[in-house]
């Protein structure tokens, strides 16, 4: 009896041993089936754009990921999923919706609309830039659906963005496989002659004979 009760005691020890080890040490990271809540902070002035009109937008990341999203009024938004890769696609979708546009940055987009003059790319969730004609690429361009289509997926390079908050975008020096951004040379565009002195100047002058 008593050697019995001996190798249980040795046997216990061990295995108390081997908890122990594994009590004092932190996992780096959850597993990707681990629930999680991810907490981030947006803008206030940006909820109504994660939320959308009548909640579409929301619903639509929600049931996209299949995550659970709460947004407090102040701005803090709670990513619930078991799914780490979901979750983070949601965090991704939210920032691409509340980020601001930097200048010199090179965003994936979508071409949204052609115009004559342009394209109108979608990037950072749902903004809005104008791509135009003259950035679309290095040489010449005709017709705008010689380089680009609706649909088409693209890399820009923010050029500006004005005091309304639009933003002028380029193609021209973005590497469409990589991203890489290289050095082209833009020259400013000609002044506008569109007022009545400058009609006036281009007309020939008629000279009155004595």
């Amino acid at each position: 009896m008593q050697v019995a009760l001996d190798q249980a005691r040795e046997g216990r020890m061990h295995i108390l041993g081997e908890m122990a080890k594994g009590l004092g040490t932190v996992r780096p990271e959850m597993r990707d089936t681990v629930p999680r809540v991810i907490t981030i902070q947006i803008p206030q002035d940006k909820i109504g754009a994660v939320i959308g009109p009548g909640g579409k937008m929301i619903r639509e990341i929600t049931e996209t990921t299949g995550t659970k999203i709460d947004i407090g009024e102040e701005g803090l938004v709670k990513v619930a999923s078991t799914d780490a890769v979901a979750a983070q696609r949601a965090v991704d979708w939210i920032r691409g919706l509340t980020a601001k546009a930097e200048v010199g940055v090179v965003y994936d987009g979508k071409v949204a609309r052609v115009v004559d003059f342009g394209a109108f790319i979608t990037f950072l969730g749902q903004q809005d830039g104008l791509c135009h004609i003259s950035e679309l690429a290095e040489e010449r361009v005709g017709k705008v659906t010689d380089v680009v289509k609706e649909g088409d997926q693209v890399k820009v390079v923010v050029l500006a963005v004005d005091d309304r908050g639009k933003v002028k975008l380029s193609m021209r020096g973005v590497d469409q496989e990589t991203g890489e951004l290289s050095e082209v040379e833009r020259r400013p565009p000609p002044p506008r002659r569109d007022g009545p002195r400058d009609r006036d100047r281009d007309r020939p002058r008629r000279v009155r004979s004595e």
